[in-house]
């Protein structure tokens, strides 16, 4: 049975899908695309506590593990990250009042096809796909707290959108996202210590950062080998800062194979995305990812994507370039590639190159529009 729309799209309906044997068709994956992980990607388990308390030996040796990762994958998870086990619990246990509201509470707060508007429910990402469509739920929150006009904007959000009985949600999201936009700049200039530039310069224009929050539910599957919670792609934002729990689901492709991110109790796992590729000179990778689901178990994960406001100028730092070590990409700006992120059909290996062929071939007119 599959649920539609009065314009035909399609409905995620959790409760009842998990319970089909039968997949509906809008799920179903090309076969070539369904291998399975055989192995696991041993990526490094960095500890930050040495970092933050200026330890130079231990800075240098976490220096050492990030730029190894990024170079060859793009990932890494971390440990004595600072964010109190407690935020953590609190923000988990708010992605139950999200995906337990009844179905048309949801419905009534989806993103609308073709919108670029960050805030809102998605089910199956139905609003921008039709086929290969991701066996989750996803609600995203568009967070920016150095904004004078609006320092609470999640729980403004909350409470006008999604009701008053949900100012304590707003108030949880927003204080997880505060946490986390820290730890992103700290991130940051292990970063750039890292990649051998001043430490504070990716901290610096990030400062004043766009981020969001997207609370993912992955329902339990009959059929886990025939679809993905989330298809392969690559994030098109700066940093992503990932908690999931123990379920596990998380793959990485490295070195033309996929591979498993294992659950680490207590760990954050950190991505490098396409925008971060662009500002390092492409020294650093933004690689296919993807979450399988699972037959008997739901899953569930926060993702908090760092991005630069929507001014800041995407370009690398002097010292990433040279005549002999040239600019991989031209000057953008996160809004634009955003845009065109979410307009291309899927967000892959080939969306940033497609976007700086865009942009070098076309002139366009006016401005992009905000992800607000």
């Amino acid at each position: 049975m599959v649920l539609r729309d009065e314009n035909g799209g399609f409905i995620f309906d959790s409760a009842m899908l998990q319970k089909q044997a039968n997949l509906p068709s809008e799920f179903l994956w090309p076969q070539e695309d369904l291998v399975q992980a055989q192995e696991e990607l041993n990526e490094p388990l960095i500890d930050l506590g040495g970092f933050k308390r200026g330890d130079e030996v231990e800075t240098a040796r976490a220096a050492e593990l990030l730029s190894k990762a990024c170079s060859e994958h793009g990932f890494f998870q971390v440990t004595n990250h600072g964010i109190d086990a407690t935020i953590i619990e609190a923000a988990h246990n708010e992605i139950n009042t999200f995906f337990n509201m009844p179905l048309d509470k949801k419905l009534s707060l989806r993103k609308k096809p073709g919108s670029l508007t960050a805030n809102g429910y998605s089910g199956a990402h139905a609003h921008r796909f039709s086929s290969k469509l991701p066996w989750k739920e996803t609600y995203t929150l568009l967070h920016h707290e150095n904004d004078p006009s609006n320092p609470n904007i999640i729980v403004d959000y909350c409470k006008s959108v999604m009701g008053e009985d949900f100012e304590h949600t707003g108030w949880i999201c927003q204080r997880y996202c505060n946490a986390l936009k820290e730890l992103g700049l700290l991130i940051t200039e292990l970063l750039a210590i890292s990649l051998g530039v001043d430490r504070f310069h990716y901290r610096k224009f990030f400062e004043d950062c766009v981020s969001m929050m997207r609370c993912n539910y992955y329902p339990p599957c009959q059929n886990p080998g025939l679809t993905f919670g989330t298809g392969p792609h690559c994030d098109p934002n700066s940093l992503t800062i990932l908690h999931q729990d123990q379920v596990g689901g998380l793959e990485v492709f490295s070195n033309n194979k996929w591979k498993a991110i294992r659950p680490e109790p207590g760990a954050l796992v950190v991505n490098i995305g396409d925008t971060f590729m662009a500002l390092c000179n492409g020294r650093y990778k933004s690689c296919l990812h993807r979450a399988t689901v699972n037959r008997n178990l739901e899953r569930k994960t926060i993702a908090f994507f760092l991005s630069p406001r929507e001014d800041r100028v995407v370009r690398p730092p002097q010292e990433l370039y040279s005549r002999e070590e040239p600019r991989k990409y031209p000057d953008f700006t996160w809004p634009e590639f955003w845009e065109f992120s979410q307009r291309h059909y899927r967000s892959d290996v080939t969306t940033i190159d497609n976007f700086i062929k865009w942009k070098l071939s076309s002139k366009p007119s006016g401005t992009f529009s905000s992800i607000a």
